[in-house]
């Protein structure tokens, strides 16, 4: 059986599943103390039936992949269920498009390490992104320059509501900034395989002012022979440098949403704070940096209690060793009314804070 897609016209015997306690704190990026009475494993899609049954006994169920956009609470009370699926395939070429179909629990940095080994570019911007490749479309992640939907073709999931398996393509998850229809509706779709259209005729993407600034991305794009390679490897060194490693230091990436305001709020911003930063979107709002607004606040390399601030990227929060939910959530709130008295700017949070 194909651990992708096929298993979603298999027949035969139900999977059983038997939960059993598990420590959490191995399976969130922030290394929180959590734990759970019920977790199984999923490495089959043909699971997924069997699963949607049992999740029937308990007051929710929690789908977990690297745990790297989850803010964990002591006791899990739900059916956790940790995603297993493996696989990398070349779906379908035409003339336009290559269409790339990769599970639900490979990681993501490996799949885009993959993508481009084959010659296969599209996602190198999104490289070094940590956690599990079902759920990128939930968070609809983006790093410099390119979001998921950039390069988005389908899902292919298991409707626990109606116990049946679906393909949701580019308007059914209804993307928006860090946001998705599964963010809104937890717990009733289990993706098991996402699908990527990466366009034949290739064109990097150098916007951003990192890669802007990069050095040796400068001298490509001077001589004109920019690759994916690349660009890939010139993420990945400003990634290492800005950003701390989950296994060395507990973080979720990103903590905070780049706040998003009109342009009369932007125009009033930068009079009265001079050196805002603030990008120009599509539709004539302005994107802020929320890691700017936090930094002027004070809050970079701080701490509350257990919970700091990193020293090199204020947008980022960490464990500085026993930390629990409780200890980042309220370092989040600190944040969140000093950004709001000093700039009138709601920050949100990024990961999902599970209650």
């Amino acid at each position: 059986m194909n651990p992708l897609t096929d298993a979603a016209h298999a027949d035969g015997q139900q999977a059983v599943l038997t939960p059993v306690a598990q420590d959490l704190r191995a399976f969130n990026t922030l290394g929180l103390a959590s734990h759970t009475h019920a977790f199984v494993e999923i490495d089959d899609a043909a699971q997924l039936p069997a699963l949607a049954q049992l999740a029937r006994e308990y007051p929710g169920l929690l789908v977990l992949g690297g745990g790297s956009n989850m803010v964990l609470p002591s006791q899990v009370n739900m059916l956790v269920a940790h995603m297993r699926l493996r696989g990398i395939r070349l779906l379908d070429t035409t003339a336009d498009h290559l269409l790339i179909e990769a599970a639900a629990g490979e990681r993501w940095h490996e799949v885009v390490a993959h993508t481009i080994a084959q010659g296969w570019p599209g996602l190198e911007n999104l490289a070094l992104i940590p956690g599990q490749t079902g759920a990128a479309p939930v968070q609809n992640i983006g790093a410099y320059g390119v979001e998921l939907k950039d390069r988005f073709d389908s899902v292919v999931a298991y409707d626990l509501h109606e116990e049946s398996w679906v393909e949701m393509d580019h308007a059914a998850c209804a993307f928006a900034y860090r946001d998705s229809i599964f963010k809104h509706h937890p717990g009733r779709w289990i993706i098991t395989a996402v699908r990527f259209r990466l366009p034949r005729a290739w064109a990097p993407v150098l916007d951003y002012p990192d890669l802007q600034r990069h050095s040796a991305l400068a001298a490509a794009r001077e001589a004109g022979n920019v690759t994916a390679q690349q660009i890939f490897d010139a993420v990945c060194e400003i990634r290492i440098r800005k950003l701390p490693d989950p296994a060395v230091l507990g973080n979720a990436g990103s903590f905070f949403k780049n706040p998003i305001v009109d342009a009369a709020t932007h125009i009033k911003l930068a009079a009265e704070h001079t050196g805002l930063v603030a990008y120009p979107q599509a539709d004539g709002n302005v994107k802020l940096a929320a890691g700017w607004l936090i930094d002027q606040c004070g809050w970079k390399g701080k701490a509350l209690g257990r919970a700091g601030v990193h020293a090199a990227q204020a947008l980022v929060l960490v464990n500085l060793g026993g930390s629990s939910a409780a200890d980042i959530m309220a370092l989040a709130r600190a944040i969140q009314a000093d950004v709001m008295t000093k700039f009138g700017v709601v920050l949100e949070p990024e990961p999902i804070v599970v209650t």
